[in-house]
């Protein structure tokens, strides 16, 4: 599409890319990892595009689209959209899509029966997958079948999906989605960006990584607490006799079967060491405990609009957590994609099985080879687990 300028914008999620030209909006650019990330996606997607001040009426759409990404009511149905190089079939799915209102979804089927075409979802699918219209066009508010989140096009994916859906009120927590990003993109990437890595991948297979999703920020810390340093058996019976110290009430307060903030505060030294917990990690959970109810630590919610540093820098200034522990969350509870643990021995010793080295490498080296797999460090760093594993095996 022929685009006359562009725009970069600020809403609650980030910074945004709006392109248009004399027929009305030809694109939209929801936030990449940063603003010159955002700026270099729309100039790839535009070329023709000049940075301009908007006119009034992308002015107004502009406007409308930071409004619906903080929570306000906002009709976009009335935005011009130039769909000169859109196909026919495209342009009546985005047609229906508009008819969506905040709050609510449709699933693909549901789009191709009003399209006439009850067996066309797929092709609904495809065509919201190349929707260039975000937010104006909701491709977001379009799941796949039994309220599964589906497939979303944009930076962080799914996780960016359910953000926007949240944002809206609307009800997309029936099925959260596995990863925040395309695991099949992603090997195909880190397959492409380096061969020795790619043999390795060969030997272990498919990308069977799983998520451990945690309801709360607090929940997934406590656990990780109680599980540093000891074997899996021995710490799953330590976290066993914390949550027994509290038969009642925390699955209904807060969504998981462990205490709660208020009860970690209140219960006494005695028991939680009782239970197993050593002096290290009974002031760890305090402290977790306290920066929780006070409201210093971030939420889940506040976790999923920050980027991987802040998140790291957030969490460690918790007693007991480290930029180990940290990572180990963006990658099994948050699914981050681009992590790399470089100071984690199975990494390491992961990298130097796949790599031939006489000698375990440096965190260094490894941060330095990891350059090559960016932004899909963290399906790399798995595949050096599963090294580590084979050569055990």
């Amino acid at each position: 599409m022929t685009a006359a300028g562009f725009t970069l914008f600020d809403t609650a999620i980030g910074r945004c890319g709006i392109a248009w030209s004399v027929q009305g909006v030809v694109g939209v650019q929801l936030p990449e990892a940063n603003e010159g990330a955002t700026r270099a996606r729309v100039s790839e997607r535009f070329p023709d595009a000049r940075e301009a001040a908007p006119p009034p009426g992308i002015r107004r759409a502009l406007d409308g689209i930071a409004a619906l990404l903080r929570g306000e009511p906002s009709d976009l149905s009335a935005v011009a959209l130039d769909m000169e190089r859109v196909s026919p079939f495209h342009r009546r799915v985005y047609e229906v899509a508009r008819t969506i209102p905040a709050g609510a979804t449709l699933s693909y089927g549901d789009v191709a029966t009003r399209l006439g075409a009850p067996g066309a979802a797929r092709a609904v699918g495809q065509a919201l997958g190349r929707n260039p219209f975000a937010i104006v066009v909701p491709c977001h508010r379009v799941l796949a079948a039994g309220g599964k989140v589906g497939g979303f096009s944009a930076n962080g994916g799914v996780t960016t999906k359910l953000r926007l859906l949240e944002l809206e009120g609307a009800p997309a927590r029936a099925q959260l989605p596995t990863f925040g990003f395309d695991p099949a993109v992603a090997l195909e990437h880190v397959r492409a960006a380096d061969t020795r890595l790619a043999r390795l991948i060969d030997k272990v297979g498919p990308f069977r990584m799983r998520l451990d999703r945690a309801p709360s920020l607090f929940g997934a810390l406590a656990e990780a607490i109680v599980y540093q340093q000891l074997t899996g058996k021995a710490a799953a019976t330590i976290y066993g006799r914390v949550k027994a110290l509290f038969p009642s009430g925390p699955r209904g307060r807060n969504g998981h079967d462990g205490p709660t903030p208020e009860q970690i505060l209140r219960v006494s030294d005695d028991k939680l060491r009782g239970a197993g917990l050593s002096r290290a990690k009974l002031l760890a959970l305090r402290d977790l405990a306290r920066r929780t109810a006070d409201g210093s630590l971030p939420t889940l919610a506040e976790v999923q609009t920050m980027d991987d540093e802040a998140i790291i820098e957030r969490l460690t200034e918790v007693r007991g957590i480290g930029r180990w522990t940290s990572e180990m969350l963006l990658i099994f509870r948050l699914g981050r994609p681009d992590v790399l643990p470089v100071d984690d021995y199975g990494v390491r010793k992961g990298f130097m099985i796949a790599f031939g080295k006489r000698e375990l490498p440096a965190p260094r080296d490894v941060a330095q080879r990891g350059e090559r797999w960016r932004p899909y460090r963290t399906v790399a760093s798995w595949y050096l687990w599963r090294a580590l594993e084979l050569a055990k095996k």
